[in-house]
């Protein structure tokens, strides 16, 4: 597996694990406990989204088409 997205927090790491998911990608979450020891290691760079190899150019597409999303507003 190869880490394809360094998300800023397990809640944002949650929905981009879902939108894989949801895409037939699977994904792991990886250093979602590891917030508990900042501290003790370093405070940043520590989650990860983590994809097969073979996944990694789509699954870093989807992320990026969802981080340029913008939201609808209906009025």
């Amino acid at each position: 597996m190869i880490k394809v997205f360094s998300p800023r927090d397990p809640m944002e790491a949650e929905c981009l694990r879902d939108l894989l998911i949801s895409h037939h990608i699977h994904c792991h979450t990886g250093g979602t406990y590891l917030q508990g020891a900042i501290g003790e290691l370093p405070a940043h760079d520590l989650l990860g989204l983590y994809v097969d190899v073979a996944d990694a150019d789509r699954a870093r597409e989807i992320i990026d088409d969802w981080m340029k999303a913008k939201p609808v507003i209906e009025e």
